[in-house]
């Protein structure tokens, strides 16, 4: 138990690290970033919720209230919900909050980057129903979905709402494609509509 309070403690400050780098400023200014950060809340939510796991039935029934608020705060102010069944390296860094989901089961390891509207999720059947394992090193753009047991490598950049149900290697860059084309020069408002208004 004391190794897993240990390991526990040494994520939690890798976050805590990861987060005041990222942010600007003077120090006190830095600080103050951090404690206002909805990410730094859900990851120390989520320590906490990790901790308490581990704890003896006693420990639990008493501070399992706690962390139930807090994990319900972090989910309802700020839209994100990390399962504490999760296994998460340290150095986690959640850019921005809102619509972040990581299921249980999931594994991500260290120094990761989660932005906002990212899903990471369970799907499939039978023997290939699962959820994602992540490397180390891995960054995950906006609107990214990731499902189904799979495997990404370490070194990873996932670009912006990509879906991702395949494994990915190592050192690779995923992005959609073609990204965008151009449906219309029609432009975003009615000719009718110029036309009263001009």
């Amino acid at each position: 138990m004391g190794y897993a309070c240990a390991v526990t403690r040494s994520a939690l400050a890798a976050d805590l690290a990861r987060a005041y780098r990222y942010a600007s400023g003077s120090r006190a200014r830095r600080i103050a970033v951090c404690l206002r950060s909805p990410g730094v809340h859900a990851v120390t939510a989520h320590r906490f919720g990790r901790w308490l796991l581990q704890r003896s039935p006693l420990v639990r029934l008493l501070l399992e209230p706690f962390y139930v608020v807090l994990d319900l705060l972090v989910h309802a102010l700020w839209g994100i919900e990390i399962s504490r069944r999760a296994s998460i390296g340290g150095g986690l860094y959640l850019a921005h909050a809102g619509g972040i989901v990581v299921a249980a089961g999931t594994v991500i390891g260290t120094n990761c980057n989660l932005s906002h509207d990212v899903t990471i999720g369970l799907a499939g059947h039978g023997e290939k129903c699962g959820v994602p394992a992540i490397g180390d090193d891995v960054y995950i753009a906006p609107g990214a979905k990731l499902f189904g047991r799979i495997r990404v490598g370490d070194n990873v950049k996932i670009g912006a709402n990509t879906v991702i149900h395949r494994d990915v290697p190592s050192n690779a860059v995923v992005a959609l494609d073609p990204g965008f084309h151009i449906v219309s020069f029609k432009g975003n408002r009615r000719g009718a509509v110029l036309q009263r208004v001009s």
